[in-house]
């Protein structure tokens, strides 16, 4: 009766009774079976040492070690049969390892625990996952540098509110994003290093009697040097939190790029076009070309953003050292990482194919007196005039073309003078948006001589 009870209780595919659940809930077989390559890769640098510290003799390690290959070889296959009774990774592994070549299977697991395993296993995955972002930055920055590079003197609007500002050019923007991405190749670059230390040899959470080789394993898995506490070694989620946080960071970069994507390639504004690998058509308005790409990028910001929330949620009241709320750190994580790459390359793809229409950008730079900084930083300049007033005089300029219905360079000079008689005929060499960015030459300014500067620097960086 309480079997049945149990099955009315919970009903639906638990139709076993509270077993069943207790098996769904503790599986993580469903998703930390990405994990298996760093899984198998942990194993063979521990029964190798082990070996060489009098552990295990030499034949049970190269059983394992030829065996574990064999394991590896069936999940690339896609014949490998994983179970959910086995719950995890490491005992799907370990149990076929078993089958193909019994007693010395058995041995793998002297000096370690589950606790430290999926603790290396892990911390593999996301350092591979900082290593993959690395790449794909590379090859976006590229697309940006080859845009950038085809229009250094295309001029364009600058914005402020989305309001026009000044002109800027083409090459500039794109150089923008150029060094945004530089900074999360830093990041990544960053949390790899930090997080490029072994736990393997902690064991559950105090280490072990056994006398093994912590250095040893670390270098065979690539790490730099062993952990030095084993508590933190087991317990702490920080490497793929700050991956997590890098990640972050790059998707809202991506995002910003999309939106002005969506934004530039409206009909209203027809600054670019996007190719038709990366725009849809409207089932039902035949004239449409949908940014869907685009869009895309900037909604898998949320996905990436929630995976961190979720993991910082998931660890901060956790005592140390191992709980098993620590199995839910890893499905957001892989997400995250999944949604981040695809937006790189849908970016990479798009910014690739990009058609810019440098005489739309131009026309729009012109507008909304986009020059009007310039003149006033010409009166600053050739008549002395404190920045204030120049700012004065140059906003009542603009209410006279503004009531003309004429832009600043349209203005005559004795409409000028009539607002203030110290003006010449030498304002109109400043007053044209290509005169406007050739002047920037500042530091870091939109000129395309400063613009083609960074250009250089970057393509030397990027090799």
């Amino acid at each position: 009766m309480a079997d049945k009870s149990a099955n009315a209780m919970w009903g639906g595919r638990f139709a076993s009774g509270p077993d069943a659940i207790m098996e769904a809930i503790n599986a993580s077989i469903g998703f930390d079976q990405r994990l298996a390559a760093q899984d198998i890769a942990g194993s063979r640098a521990h029964a190798a040492m082990l070996a060489a510290v009098g552990i295990l003799t030499d034949s049970d390690a190269e059983a394992i070690r030829e065996g574990l290959l064999t394991v590896l070889s069936e999940i690339e296959a896609g014949t490998f049969r994983f179970s959910t009774a086995l719950e995890d990774i490491h005992m799907n592994v370990e149990s076929r390892l078993g089958e193909l070549i019994g007693e010395p299977a058995k041995r793998l697991h002297t000096a370690r625990s589950r606790n430290d395993q999926v603790a290396v296993d892990f911390r593999l995955w996301v350092r591979d996952q900082c290593d993959a972002a690395e790449g794909a930055l590379v090859a976006l920055q590229r697309a940006l540098l080859a845009q950038a590079e085809a229009g250094a003197e295309w001029v364009m609007p600058g914005f402020t509110h989305l309001q026009s500002a000044q002109p800027v050019t083409w090459g500039h923007h794109m150089m923008a994003y150029v060094e945004m991405l530089g900074r999360d190749r830093g990041r990544f670059a960053d949390a790899r290093k930090r997080m490029n230390e072994s736990p393997l040899g902690s064991a559950a959470l105090a280490g072990t009697s056994f006398p093994i080789d912590r250095a040893m394993t670390a270098r065979e898995l690539g790490f730099d040097r062993p952990m030095a506490n084993s508590l933190d070694a087991v317990s702490d989620r920080d490497f793929a939190l700050e991956f997590l946080g890098a990640a972050s960071i790059c998707a809202m970069h991506l995002s910003r790029l999309a939106e002005e994507l969506v934004i530039w390639s409206t009909a209203q504004f027809r600054f670019v076009r996007l190719s038709d690998r990366f725009s849809t058509g409207s089932s039902i308005m035949p004239q449409k070309r949908n940014p869907d790409a685009a869009e895309l990028v900037r909604a898998k910001t949320g996905r990436v953003f929630g995976a961190s929330v979720a993991l910082l949620t998931i660890m901060k009241g956790l005592p140390l050292a191992y709980s098993k709320d620590m199995q839910e750190d890893k499905e957001q994580v892989f997400d995250a990482a999944d949604s981040l790459m695809l937006a790189l390359a849908a970016t990479t793809g798009m910014m690739t194919d990009l058609r810019p229409d440098p005489e739309r950008m131009r026309a729009a730079a012109g507008a909304g007196f986009a020059t009007a900084t310039d003149l006033a930083d010409w009166l600053v300049r050739a008549k002395g005039m404190p920045f204030r007033e120049a700012h004065h005089v140059t906003g009542a300029l603009v209410a006279r073309a503004e009531a003309k219905g004429v832009d600043l360079p349209d203005l005559s000079l004795d409409e000028m003078r009539a607002v203030h008689e110290g003006i010449t005929d030498d304002v109109f060499a400043v007053l044209g948006v290509d005169n406007s960015v050739r002047s920037r030459t500042s530091y870091g300014g939109t000129s395309p001589v400063r613009v083609r500067e960074q250009i250089a620097r970057w393509t030397e960086q990027l090799g």
